[in-house]
């Protein structure tokens, strides 16, 4: 497999080098990102094959499967490749396949943090992120044992994720924040102001569903950029969110080592100006 570009870097909260194409591992799960996934020794050999590839940079989270998914990336990679720095989120509740319901009472976001350290065998998770803000719950009250779990040496860094500016400086009273995770890809920007904020705060934005329900959509706009290339409309996709901030850090997932491989490459392609600024468009 070919390796993937070691120059394109970020400094999680200014420290922790970070290669920018990594790996978002919610799709090695069953079916609505439920249980178990389907088969095992392939989801690990994907895991292994991207960290052969020079990832290191690893999206998990406790809500997927949920708790399964964790156990795996343990399973596929400990003990952990030097400088391989694996990212989970606590606050969501799974009460089945598909269904989402933020749950940010102190005791649980407590037991998903504990819950966390066991299962991927770390004892500091590098970075921990809220997955969501819950309506219920004030935050000073969710991030109370984020804090005490910082304080104790258990979490490095603290992320957040689908959140507005007002709610990055509503938890940054509470906590330091070097990560935001929000949805983000060439067809949906509906988070532009967010990604310059967090450029000019030096913190990571990571987007989630970075390639949408498949840039396919936007074939046309794409097509002979991608020509150009000799790449792939995702390739080109992923390559646009490289060259629009340099704080992206990009988590495409896939289930597959040629899909990971494809997906990989993308971190080859520099886009010129005038490409960036049509596909801007």
């Amino acid at each position: 497999m070919t390796a993937i570009q070691h120059t394109s870097t970020f400094k999680l909260g200014g420290q922790l080098s970070i290669r920018r194409m990594g790996y978002g591992a919610m799709q090695l799960t069953g079916s609505g990102v439920f249980g178990e996934v389907n088969d095992r020794e392939n989801a690990k050999k994907v895991l292994q094959a991207a960290v052969a590839a020079g990832v290191n940079f690893i999206d998990t989270a406790e809500a997927y499967g949920p708790q399964f998914n964790e156990s795996l990336i343990a399973d596929a990679l400990y003990p952990y490749a030097e400088g391989v720095v694996i990212a989970t989120k606590g606050g969501f509740d799974r009460p089945g396949p598909n269904k989402w319901v933020p749950k940010g009472d102190a005791e649980f976001i407590r037991q998903n943090i504990e819950g966390s350290l066991q299962r991927l065998k770390v004892d500091t998770i590098d970075l921990w992120q809220l997955h969501r803000f819950d309506p219920n719950t004030p935050i000073e009250k969710t991030l109370e044992p984020v804090v005490a779990a910082v304080e104790a040496g258990k979490i490095r860094y603290v992320g957040l994720s689908e959140v507005s500016i007002e709610q990055i400086e509503e938890a940054e009273k509470i906590v330091p924040i070097v990560s935001v995770q929000n949805l983000y890809n060439l067809g949906n920007r509906q988070w532009e102001e967010l990604v310059d904020y967090t450029a000019q705060r030096e913190m990571a934005f990571i987007p989630w569903y970075p390639l949408a329900s498949g840039p396919d959509k936007l074939k046309e706009k794409i097509s002979h950029i991608a020509e150009k290339y000799e790449a792939t409309t995702a390739q080109i996709a992923l390559a646009w969110l490289l060259k629009r901030s340099e704080n992206i850090l990009l988590i495409p997932g896939t289930s597959s080592i040629g899909h990971l491989e494809e997906n990989l490459k993308a971190s080859e392609i520099e886009l010129t100006e005038e490409e960036f600024e049509e596909l801007s468009k």
